[in-house]
């Protein structure tokens, strides 16, 4: 439920500092929403694998559908003007929460088919 709070978070202040009438602006607070509501899922006991497979997926496809903010953010670091700035650095932020709940979800899944080889070996 973190991320999600961390993507609405971004989402809005995105939205809100590039005055955009867009909603584009919001993307990252819709996929806050869905890691939000995935998370509430996830407290089920029954629920728990497949809504964290399900949470997985839609990291991915975050993380896919921000990569092409990495350059402009990092054009935008060395000086340069760009369109959308705010985007740029929302996407980067984007990614990087993404890349970092994929990384521990992947962890948790192998962490806890070890548990339940050891289980059935014992």
């Amino acid at each position: 439920m973190l991320t999600g709070a961390i993507l609405v978070i971004v989402g809005v202040v995105s939205y809100v500092v590039s005055q955009s009438s867009s909603v584009t602006a919001l993307i990252p607070s819709f996929i806050g929403v869905a890691f939000a509501i995935l998370g509430a899922l996830a407290l089920r006991e029954n629920l728990t694998k497949h809504v964290m497979h399900a949470a997985a997926v839609v990291s991915l496809l975050a993380i896919f559908g921000s990569v092409d903010g990495v350059l402009p953010f990092f054009r935008l670091l060395g000086g340069a003007t760009i369109d959308r700035p705010a985007a740029a650095v929302a996407k980067v932020i984007m990614l990087v929460t993404c890349i970092i709940f994929l990384a521990l979800a992947v962890r948790s899944f192998i962490e806890a088919r070890r548990a339940r080889q050891q289980a059935s070996a014992a």
